[in-house]
């Protein structure tokens, strides 16, 4: 308590130097925004109510009046988050589930780019009478994860999908372009290269020519765009660099679900089923990690870690908070939110934000206010406000031991990532059928039939790794 007061005297001393001038309104603004005291009061500002499936990709506009998703349902909703009010929404002409929803820069958030599980990639243009028009800018051979759109350009953005490829989008044309496939680090030469399935792609806001991606193994490779040329014959691989804590090097249970760049390009790496790492742009391996001596590879400064979450049962993302990024951010599979100091990796704000599972956090552009979203429904709003209750729940070191314990039990499970997404699409196509009959006489709106259907798809253990999202007719988060 002693603390808190110390915390809430010290944004009072802030404000007190920006009235007599001491501080310019500009700065004042970002040190407060990015204060420890207002990060322990974030609580539920609201909750926005429209979709009828699981939330799964959450985007505010650049000024930050503004929020859209994509959804199970395969709507597209614009919201106005301060009012907790629904704009308008779109078909947005997916097959099956949207993925990620992006607003193109610079076009009056006029132009949406989703992409789905169907493997498509898809524009919506709002038109001048509020209709939206759409259609399909590329696909992928398998469900495509994620987009990366280039900094500053209302018409260049990138595509990455399970079948290993990265697609390059020029909206002033009409086709797509494979610009590489990532391939596996395999050190025996005559062995055929593997493709790596793609969960997530990251473009450096410090210099677009630089992109990061991660998979089905341990490496996050960093692609020089500049160096990048698809040729069917030879389909050459070239990264400039990898990224992966020790210890993981060369694991054959472990693959990364998320990343996130920073303003000064350091690189966030979320991994399912372990933990997350913080890479300087120094900590890299190289191109080549699989085939350097390990006493080079030991030279290398670790990564930072931030620990206590629980990433195993969905494709969750992780994400910077503060106006410098001076904070963590990522939901887990107990229902928390996990906010750390960067710098210290201390745990500074733990809150329930789900009934079952947090899998995406969207940071405001210019306020301490995020968004996030998980197997309910609804989409949740997190903005500073009065509360006496702590930070940090009394449970919290429970928590935190049953999300270590979870992850302990799992390691003993050997199976490589490419049998355990074979085996999850068995158990999907199982409970396709199932879900077909129990749905179809009407949509399931309510939170408790959410919570139903999701349990009814999970597997007896609770260590299984579910998709994002289900199937166009289901509220339900199925198995991708």
């Amino acid at each position: 308590m002693e603390n808190r007061y110390r915390l809430i005297q010290d944004g009072f001393a802030e404000i007190c130097r920006r009235e007599m001038g001491f501080t310019q309104p500009r700065c004042f603004a970002r040190r407060l925004s990015a204060s420890e005291v207002l990060v322990k009061q974030l609580n539920l500002y609201g909750k926005l109510d429209g979709h009828r499936g699981c939330v799964n990709d959450l985007e505010f506009n650049s000024t930050g009046d503004l929020l859209v998703s994509g959804s199970d349902d395969r709507e597209v909703i614009f919201w106005n988050w301060a009012t907790k009010t629904k704009l308008f929404s779109y078909a947005s002409g997916h097959l099956e589930n949207i993925f990620q929803t992006r607003i193109m820069p610079f076009t009056d958030d006029r132009r949406i780019v989703t992409s789905s599980r169907d493997g498509q990639v898809r524009l919506g243009q709002v038109q001048e009478d509020g209709r939206v028009d759409t259609k399909r800018l590329g696909r992928h051979q398998g469900p495509a994860h994620k987009l990366a759109v280039e900094p500053g350009s209302p018409h260049i953005l990138y595509s990455c999908g399970e079948d290993g490829f990265v697609q390059h989008f020029d909206l002033r044309s009409s086709s797509a372009r494979k610009l590489f496939c990532c391939s596996s680090l395999t050190e025996n030469s005559k062995q055929p290269l593997k493709s790596i399935m793609l969960n997530t792609i990251v473009i450096d806001p410090r210099n677009p020519n630089y992109v990061a991606v991660g998979g089905s193994d341990e490496y996050a490779r960093v692609y020089d765009l500049r160096k990048c040329q698809f040729e069917a014959s030879s389909n050459l691989d070239r990264h400039v660099n990898t990224f992966c804590p020790h210890h993981l090097i060369r694991a054959n249970n472990v693959h990364i679900t998320g990343l996130a760049y920073s303003n000064t390009s350091e690189l966030l790496v979320s991994y399912s089923d372990e933990l997350i790492y913080l890479f300087q742009k120094n900590m890299g391996l190289g191109p080549s990690p699989s085939s350097a001596p390990p006493e080079e590879l030991l030279k290398v400064e670790e990564p930072q870690v931030f620990m206590g979450h629980r990433n195993s049962q969905t494709v969750k993302g992780v994400s910077f908070f503060g106006s410098s990024d001076e904070y963590i951010m990522s939901g887990s599979d107990c229902s928390y939110i996990f906010i750390w100091k960067k710098k210290t990796a201390k745990l500074v704000r733990l809150m329930v934000g789900d009934r079952h599972i947090v899998n995406h956090l969207e940071p405001h552009p210019h306020m301490p206010i995020l968004a996030t979203c998980g197997i309910e429904t609804n989409i949740k709003v997190w903005a500073p406000m009065v509360s006496d209750a702590p930070p940090l729940p009394d449970d919290v070191e429970k928590i935190m031991e049953s999300n270590r314990q979870g992850r302990e039990d799992h390691r003993r499970v050997t199976l490589s990532p490419d049998v355990i997404m074979h085996v999850l699409r068995l158990q999907r196509r199982q409970t396709l059928a199932y879900v077909e009959r129990r749905y179809s006489r009407a949509d399931i709106e309510s939170d408790e039939e959410d919570g139903e259907s999701y349990n009814a798809l999970r597997f007896s253990d609770g260590n299984a790794s579910s998709g994002e999202g289900s199937t166009a007719n289901s509220t339900d988060c199925n198995i991708s």
